[in-house]
Order: structure tokens, then C-alpha cells, then sequence
């Protein structure tokens, strides 16, 4: 057989095997025949024209999880912290990722940087930790619109952590401690307030019914001899003071006028007992006249 066929025959299997490629479902190829742009082929099986004349680029479509790095931002209170975040963007038009910009992965990681160090930046401490969604939602935006031209579309950004110095940590633990503490004196005053006005309804009620505080009265003994105490302490009211000694003055005077007693029987067997004069018999006994007299000493002296 002739050399030449089997020369021709081995370059065109070689041609036919580096002009086939195989894309998946989730890539598509940028083709470019002698430098210039040709529509996108793919996912499956695809033919180029070999020997250098069709050259194509892979560019997938799946959504890109890019972690942004740690970015030393001030922000707008003069606060010296580190974030960093996480882009998910996908290729939404191949030929433009490819055609637009040199290295469309390179470009939106370093967008991301600039746009998150901007955005907090402009922001307060404060509401860089407490408003995560709406910096989330804004970053989303900026990052979009910039790479809009590129056929890139970010999907979403999550800002992952805020890293503090330790001596504002400190501050906003003794802030929270401070605010815990004003919460708990408020609470604590208004458990007060509505603790007297109650005891206020309580004492109004039981002055309508006397027979009631003294049954309180019993039951705080109760609740007292419960406690297996060897000792029991009841309290008397202050009113009684002054009328026990006014019990006390008078049992003292009714003695006082009350005579001695004689025995009867000494009387009638002793005829020779002294017979006391009359005039020193109503010495020894007061008048009938000073017993009022008595009766305010005693009364004023137990009072």
C-alpha cells in the first residue's frame, strides 16, 4: 500500500481526536476561530476545527462559593476591627466573563474586598453588629452592579465575622453589664411600687375588719412556729401600754383601801385589848373625801 494513505489516514484520525470535546451539563466553551469570538457551543459533545484553527474556553456555570479574607476596616466611630465575608456569584453569560475581563474570579474577589472594607467603613460599630442583613443586602448590590458588565451575577454576600480588639470587647461587656444592671434596679422599683400599693389595699381592707388582722396575726405565728424555733416572740400592740398601767394603778388603791383582816375570835376573847381613841382611830384611815385624790396620783403616775 501507499506510505502517503497511511500518513493522510493517521493525520486525520489525530484531527479527528483533538477536534471532539465532551461538555458536562453545567459548562459551556467560549470558542474563538483564527482570534475571533464564535458563538458559545455546548453542554455535550462538540466539534472544533482542528489543527489550531478553533480554540475554545471552559466556563462553568455553577454558583461559586468565594470566602473574601479578613479586611482591617475603621469604621465610622473610629474603631479598628477585622470582617470578613463570603460571595456566592455565579457566570450567567459566558462569553462576556470571558471576552470583558481577564480573570473574572481574580476581578470579583478583589471587587468584594474593596466594596466590604467601603461599606463598613461608612458604618458605625453598632450597627455593624446589630444590622448584618442590611449590610448583607448592601454589599449584595454593589458587588452586583459591578459586575453586572462582566455576565456575572452575585447571588448573595454573608458577612461571616467581626473580629474585635479585646479592650473594646471589654467595653461592650461592661456596657451590657451596666444596661443589665439599670434593667434590673427598674424592675426591682417597680416591684416596690406595686408591692406598697398592694400592702396599701391590704391595710384599708383590714381596717374595715378588725377580727381579720388578728387571724393574720395568728397565721404569722403559725408560719413562725414552723420553722422549729425554741423560741416565740409575740409582739403587743403600743395602745396597750398606757391601759395596763391604768389597771395596774387601781388594783394598787383598791388595796390601799381595803383594811387588814382581824381575826373575830382575838376580838371577842380579850377584853383587855387597847382600845384605840377616836380621834387616833380616823388618822390611820383616810377620808372618804381624799380618795379621788388618790385615785388621780396613782392614775397619773401609771400613766
Amino acid at each position: 500500500m501507499d506510505p502517503l494513505f497511511f500518513i493522510l489516514a493517521g493525520a486525520g484520525a489525530l484531527a479527528l481526536a483533538t477536534s471532539l470535546r465532551i461538555l458536562k451539563e453545567y459548562e459551556r466553551a467560549v470558542v474563538f476561530r483564527l482570534g475571533r469570538a464564535r458563538p458559545t457551543r455546548g453542554p455535550g459533545l462538540i466539534f472544533l476545527v482542528p489543527f489550531g484553527v478553533e480554540r475554545m474556553e471552559r466556563v462553568s456555570l455553577r454558583i461559586i462559593a468565594m470566602d473574601i479574607p479578613p479586611q482591617d476596616v475603621i469604621t465610622r466611630d473610629n474603631v479598628s476591627v477585622k470582617v470578613n465575608a463570603v460571595l456566592y456569584f455565579r457566570v450567567a453569560n459566558p462569553k462576556r466573563a470571558i471576552l470583558e475581563i481577564e480573570d473574572y474570579l481574580f476581578a470579583t474577589s478583589q471587587l468584594a474586598q474593596t466594596t466590604l472594607r467601603s461599606v463598613i467603613g461608612q458604618a458605625e460599630l453598632d450597627e455593624v453588629l446589630a444590622e448584618r442583613e442590611k449590610f448583607n443586602q448592601i454589599l449584595r448590590d454593589i458587588i452586583d452592579q459591578g459586575t453586572d458588565a462582566w455576565g456575572i451575577d452575585v447571588t448573595g454576600v454573608e458577612v461571616k465575622d467581626v473580629d474585635l480588639p479585646n479592650e473594646m470587647k471589654r467595653a461592650i461587656a461592661r456596657q451590657a453589664e451596666a444596661e443589665r444592671e439599670r434593667r434590673a434596679k427598674v424592675i426591682n422599683a417597680q416591684g416596690e411600687l406595686q408591692a406598697a400599693s398592694n400592702l396599701r389595699d391590704a391595710a384599708r381592707q383590714l381596717s374595715q375588719y378588725p377580727a381579720s388582722l388578728q387571724l393574720r396575726f395568728l397565721q404569722t405565728a403559725t408560719e413562725i412556729a414552723a420553722e422549729n424555733n425554741s423560741t416565740t416572740l409575740f409582739p403587743l400592740p403600743v395602745e396597750l401600754g398606757p391601759m395596763m398601767g391604768l389597771f395596774k394603778g387601781l388594783a394598787t388603791a383598791a388595796d390601799e383601801e381595803s383594811p387588814a383582816p382581824v381575826d373575830e375570835r382575838v376580838l371577842e376573847g380579850s377584853e383587855s385589848a387597847p382600845q384605840l381613841p377616836r380621834a387616833e382611830a380616823s388618822e390611820d384611815v383616810p377620808e372618804a373625801a381624799d380618795e379621788p385624790e388618790a385615785l388621780s396620783r396613782e392614775r397619773d403616775a401609771a400613766g
